[in-house]
This record gives structure tokens, sequence and C-alpha cells, in this order.
């Protein structure tokens, strides 16, 4: 059974009965496909406000959804406007390229840097939306996201079962994540843990920013120095969890943010790698592997040249002793 409304619902108000292709799925994630259009931050106002409810209840953004649950929607109403273009067929072909891997269940980009995981809070296309239009015929999730500025490995899932298996596998932490990151200076130690709760906050206007805080979520991120670089060292990051923004508030938080990053970075130091070629933020996400029906998986992708350029720099500057 798909999710369907019901005939009955009051004028204005929509309830929903999920069907089998949104159990387990995130309620934010969901109204962002079913309000298509609709302003990611009027989503978290609806959910904060307590005007989408679940089975009768107040809905938060992390509630996730049953086969069989009842989904009430408030009346929303979107300012009219344009009718919204197309991407680009540069876009598009761009989003194309990326695809590094795919079978049944899943489909997988290296996705560029600059392109957010999904439309929204001024974004109108997203990879999801873009590969959508590159593969009309196929039907595609967002498993997981990453940040717009940090590049690397993307997964989507093609089939219900790939969805939900995937998302389960991560909630259990089963599924391996590693990053590669510039952090500014010299941390101590070439391995070390970062144990410190994370809290997510979305300041006015809707920017998130996530804090170090005794009441936030329990958060791990393991490091492991791979390179070392004048005022600078490329390290690797494997979460333990899957907070948003972890790795860059975590590495912030012990006093070595990554370069390039205007949120919580060293604004001095992201100004002297600026001058030298760095022009976003250094975070990549170069690899993840996880087993499902007893098969396993595991994506990679290598270092993009503009980071890889900007390391021959820092190697270069080092060698001159300048």
């Amino acid at each position: 059974m798909q999710t369907a409304t019901s005939p009955d619902a009051p004028q204005g108000v929509r309830q929903l009965e999920i069907g089998p292709e949104r159990d387990g799925q995130r309620i934010d994630n969901a109204l962002m496909t079913i309000l298509k259009g609709v302003p990611k931050s009027m989503i978290y106002r609806l959910l904060r406000t307590g005007q989408v409810r679940v089975n009768g209840k107040r809905a938060k953004p992390d509630t996730r959804l049953s086969q069989g649950d009842m989904l009430r929607i408030p009346p929303v109403r979107v300012a009219e406007r344009p009718a919204e273009l197309g991407a680009s067929q540069g876009a598009i072909e761009a989003v194309a390229e990326a695809v590094i891997f795919e079978d049944k269940h899943f489909l997988v980009i290296d996705k560029p840097t600059g392109m957010a995981s999904h439309g929204g809070s001024g974004v109108s296309h997203g990879a999801i939306e873009l590969l959508r239009q590159a593969r009309p015929k196929d039907h595609l999730e967002l498993v997981h996201r990453l940040d717009r500025d940090t590049s690397g490995v993307l997964v989507f899932a093609r089939t219900r079962p790939g969805l939900t298996g995937l998302q389960a596998a991560i909630r259990a932490g089963e599924v391996t994540k590693q990053y590669l990151c510039l952090m500014v200076g010299h941390p101590s130690k070439a391995r070390f843990d970062v144990n410190a709760p994370l809290q997510k906050s979305i300041l006015q206007g809707g920017e998130r920013m996530v804090r170090v805080s005794e009441g936030g979520k329990p958060s791990l991120t393991f490091f492991r120095e791979m390179e070392q670089y004048p005022g600078a060292r490329l390290m690797q990051a494997t979460l333990g969890t899957g907070r948003t923004h972890q790795i860059r508030v975590h590495a912030a938080h012990i006093g070595h943010p990554l370069a390039g990053d205007t949120k919580y970075g060293d604004r001095d130091a992201n100004k002297r790698f600026r001058e030298l070629g760095l022009h976003r933020l250094f975070l990549h996400a170069s690899h993840m592997s996880f087993e499902l029906d007893g098969r396993a998986y595991g994506f990679s992708a290598p270092l993009p040249e503009d980071l890889k350029n900007f390391l021959d720099t820092l190697a270069a500057k080092r060698r001159s002793g300048r």
C-alpha cells in the first residue's frame, strides 16, 4: 500500500496513511518530498510548533515513520512564484558523470564540493534532484547527507530494502565512514579520539550551528594523522557517531579547526591558506563500507584535484623552507 491521503480530512489539512515506501524514514525527510517546493525552514517550523502530528502526537524532526502511521500535515501556503526552471544541462551532466557505483539497490556518486545533497534553503537543485532529472526512470532516495562544501562519497538507494537496510545499519553503528581533512596547527598526538557531546541549534534565519555541550548527544570521532605539512596536518577522521558537523566541531573543540572552515574555523589561518590557493572547506568523504544481506559494500573517492594541488603547494613551501 502506498502512502495515501484520506478523503475525510478537513479542508486544508492532509491526513496521510504511511505506506511501506516510507517505513523507517525520518519525518523531516518525508515532509521535504511530500511538500515539494516548501522551504526547509518552514518544514522545521511546522515541526517545532507541533503542527505536524503522527497518530495524534506531536512529531519531532527525527521522528521515524512506520507503515500504517497516520500523518497529519497542516495547511501550508507557499508564496506564488514563477514556475521553477529545470536544472542546467551542465549541472545534470556533472552529477551523472560523478557516479562511481551502481547496482540493484544503490547508486553512489563522488559529490563535488558546492553541490548540496538536496534542494532547499535557497538551493533549488541538490544532488538528488539532479540525479532524478538525469535518470527519470530510476526511483532514487537519499540515504544520508553531506554538507554542501564537503565532497566525496554520497549514497542513494534505488530500492526500499536498500534504503531501509542501510539506514538501519547507520543507526546501529554498523557503517564505516571515513573522511580526509586538514587540521590547522599540529595536534600533539598522531592518533587520538574526541569524545564530546554535541548539541544542534538553529539560529534565526535558519542557519544550523552545533556546539559541544553536556546536554548534547554523545559524539565520537577517531582521528589519525596521514601526512604533515607546514602549519597543518592531513588527518583521517573515522566517525563513531554521525552528528551534524561532527568532524568540524570536534576539530575546533580541540583547538585545531579544519582549514577553510568559515563557520567553526580560524579566520587568520583561513586567510593564510586562501592566499595559497585553498578556496573551500578541506573535508572529503573518502570511504564508506557496510554489509547488507550478506554482501559487503565498499565505496571510495580519491581526494579531489583542487585539494591535492593545495597539498602540493604546502609541500613545496616546506621544501623551500618558507
